[in-house]
Parts: structure tokens; sequence; C-alpha cells
């Protein structure tokens, strides 16, 4: 397979955006990732978009507006992990030598979607523990009390992703929260599902991002920015749950557990030696906390020391969500899986300003999908290692 390269990224300011349109909010994304990677639209060769709520079609609806037509285009949906498997996607073609050059997009208007249908629990038609109570805050409630009870976190353990993430979001120019947040202001926030709180939650937003990746030949002979490190991912894995994993341990999840590890694998390096920065999915507090241990950046039954150890923060061993992740940034569905292969760009090109990693130089990124009530909807865990 061919080594695959970072040509240029852009994306919008996530937040409510209601007098925009998904084309509109793909269409700055995709024009703004050509523009730095310094080619004309026409010459992008293949397209994908992750995207769960957006109208029919929406790649080639965007595409449009730069003027690209008559190329490969295809919308995915696997839930949070669209946007990755967008990714996965493009990053395949250009591996196996179908294109040398193509964009990944991820957009979600979710103000359009709930003016449409209303704010009520999205989609769990067919979802037998959904409509048994078992949704995504019920799910993530118990990851928290298992967190409690097996590792022994406390409130504060449960609350530190949003307290750090809150505060990394003050600096990102893109988030949609820019606000600090203590313990105290968590825990007097509304209560969603014991013990997570609305301030432990993140908000749903407008946005979107996108990527330009191309093939090693390409990049070498159309690369302008000399100044950056050529970036590439060294590792794209899609692993899904299966129906063996019904009575699954939520701080066990099969599914990311095996995507880490096959990525890093892939990629050729060490989980809790190798990796830099991650950037992941963060939709609650406490799931930050849990996935420490899953993604292999210190030992089972460890996650709650590394926390407190200071690893995860700026200037730790390594960085979780320096930009502030899901919940300062917000997470427009589809967009957020291009969002953190993006973010790791900066980090590796140095280019993440205030909340730069120093010297990174290897990322991982993760997203989550699925409703996660097991038998009829399995897990979704997309992982990306990026390498310079």
């Amino acid at each position: 397979m061919r080594n695959v390269y970072v040509l240029g990224i852009g994306q919008t300011v996530f937040g409510k955006h209601d007098s925009l349109t998904v084309n509109d909010l793909g269409a700055f994304a995709a024009l703004a990732a050509v523009k730095d990677a310094e080619i004309p639209p026409k010459v992008l060769q293949t397209a994908y978009c992750g995207s769960l709520y957006s109208p029919p079609t929406p790649i080639q609806s965007i595409l449009i507006r730069l003027g690209v037509d008559r190329i490969p285009m295809y919308t995915v949906e696997n839930a949070c992990a669209s946007g990755s498997c967008a990714v996965h996607l493009l990053y395949r073609d250009i591996a196996l030598g179908a294109c040398d050059v193509g964009i990944a997009v991820g957009v979600e208007s979710l103000s359009a979607f709930n003016r449409k249908f209303g704010k009520g629990l999205i989609q769990i038609e067919g979802d037998l523990e959904a409509k048994l109570g078992l949704t995504m805050p019920s799910f993530f409630s118990m990851m928290c009390n298992r967190l409690m009870e097996k590792r022994g976190a406390t409130i504060d353990d449960i609350c530190y992703a949003s307290v750090k993430n809150h505060k990394a979001g003050m600096t990102n120019p893109y988030a949609q929260y820019k606000k600090e947040v203590t313990v105290a202001d968590i825990m007097a926030s509304p209560m969603i599902a014991d013990p997570i709180t609305v301030l432990q939650c993140c908000p749903q937003s407008d946005g979107a991002a996108a990527v330009v990746l191309c093939s090693g030949k390409y990049y070498r002979k159309h690369n302008r920015k000399g100044h950056r490190r050529p970036v590439r991912i060294a590792g794209s894995v899609i692993s899904v749950s299966g129906a063996q994993d019904a009575s699954y341990d939520p701080l066990a999840l099969d599914a990311m557990i095996r995507g880490a590890k096959d990525a890093c694998e892939m990629a050729g390096v060490d989980s809790r030696k190798d990796i830099d920065v991650v950037e992941m999915h963060d939709a609650f507090s406490g799931e930050e906390l849990a996935a420490y241990e899953m993604l292999g950046l210190c030992n089972p039954g460890d996650g709650v020391a590394f926390a407190r150890s200071g690893a995860a923060e700026l200037g730790g061993r390594c960085p979780v969500n320096p930009s502030g992740g899901l919940l300062s940034m917000g997470h427009p569905l589809g967009a957020s899986g291009v969002r953190v292969v993006i973010e790791l760009a900066r980090q590796l090109w140095g280019e993440a300003g205030t909340n730069q990693v120093r010297n990174a130089k290897v990322g991982m990124a993760q997203m989550l999908g699925g409703v996660l009530t097991n038998v009829e909807s399995p897990v979704v865990a997309a992982i990306q290692i990026l390498a310079k």
C-alpha cells in the first residue's frame, strides 16, 4: 500500500448556524481545505462525505459550488464515526492506487434537523433498548458509575475531562464554548443521568470540516508549503463490535480496544510510548476517563491514575483533546471525525497556537459511533494514526 499524506485542511467554526444550510457549511470547509492545499478544486479525483442528517447527495451539492463534478462522490453514515469513515475510505482509495488526490468532508446542521423534526431523541426507531430507556446519556452514566465502583473514581475524576477540555477551548478559535468551568459549576448544572450533568455533555452543533489527502508522488510534486513537515496517515482502522459483545463491559469496549491495537500495529507504534497527542470522542466527560485505558495510553485499570498524574493535560506525557474536545468544540455529528484528523495535522505541523503540544510527532484520532445499546446497534470505533 502507498503512503497517504495530508495536503490541506479546512473547517467552519462550530456552533449554531441557523442561517446556513448543510451545503453552505460543507462548501466553506471544502473550499478552505483546497485553498490550504493550494490546488484548484478541479484536480480532485474523488470525494467522500460523512453525515447523518443531511439531505440526499450532500457531497455532490457541496462540491458543485466549487465547480467540481463528474468524479466519484460518496456519502457515508456510521453515527458519530461518519466523518472518520469518510477519511478512512479516501485513505484506502489513495493507498490502494485508485486515485492520487481527493477530499473527505464531514458536515452536519443539527439546527436544521431540529427545526424539521423537533428536539426529541435522535433516531431510536427500531432500537429496542433505546425504547426501554437505554439512551446515550444513560449508557454513559453506567460507564461513570462503573468507573466509581471498579476504578475508585471520585466525582472530581468524572468531571476531570470537562474541566480540562473547557479550559482548552478558551484558546481554540474554532470552539463553540469558550468558558472555563469548575467541578462545583458542573455538579450545579441540571442532572441528566446520575452522575452526568449538563456540563458533562457535549453540545449539539452545526459545522463542517474537510481534509485533502494525496499520494506520496502527488505530495512531492504539488506540496507548496515547504515549511510544513510531511504528515501521513500511518494507520486507519474501522472496528465494529459483534453479537458476542452483547454483554460488554462499558470499561472495556472490544471495538475500541481492538481498533486502537490494530491501528497502532498498522502504524508500527506503541500506544503507551509513542503517541504524543490524542483527539477523541468525549461526548460525555467520563467517557474520556474510561478511554485512556481502552486506547492503550496506560495499563488496564490505570486510567484514573493517568488522569490524576496530569498526563492527559497540555504539558503532560500525552495530552488528550488539547483542542477542547467535543465538550468545548461542540459535536456536529458527521463533522467531528474529520475535525479530529485535522486537529492532529495542525499539531504535527506545529500550527496549533496556544494549544500546541510540544514536539508532537505521532497522534491518534478516535471516534465512537452507534447508539451503544449493544444488540441492535453495534459499536463502531474509528482510529487513525497520523505521523510525521
